[in-house]
């Protein structure tokens, strides 16, 4: 069984509509392309590390950075969540966030009282 993520017909033809227009040379296939896309931030791989299948690594790599500036992703995002209406749950995943080095001199500052004190205690 192959470990490869490929869009359906049917999941393109729903995002297709948010691609841009090409110009010029006509575009490498859009489905390869987006699939190897989802495929490399899905798996948390290098780009270099796509497989064959998808085509250069280079041709993901661009595709995705031109893309990103264009709003591309933004995009397929909005039309895809307007589809489904409002999330009855929303879930952060808290390893995205990161504090400023200097965040923790807010508990040398008197911004949090009750935690200094709740450490006094302790």
């Amino acid at each position: 069984m192959s470990d490869l993520f490929w869009l359906t017909e049917r999941q393109l033809s729903r995002i297709e509509c948010c691609f841009p227009q090409s110009h010029g040379v006509p575009r490498v296939d859009d489905r390869r392309v987006v699939s190897g896309i989802i495929h490399v931030i899905r798996n948390g791989l290098r780009w270099r590390d796509a497989p064959l299948d998808y085509g250069p690594h280079k041709t993901l790599y661009n595709r995705f950075v031109r893309w990103s500036r264009l709003g591309v992703f933004d995009r397929i995002f909005s039309t895809l969540s307007s589809e489904t209406g409002e999330p009855d749950t929303l879930m952060i995943d808290a390893t995205h966030l990161r504090a400023h080095r200097t965040a923790a001199s807010l508990l040398k500052k008197g911004m949090f009282p009750g935690v200094l004190a709740g450490q006094r205690e302790a």
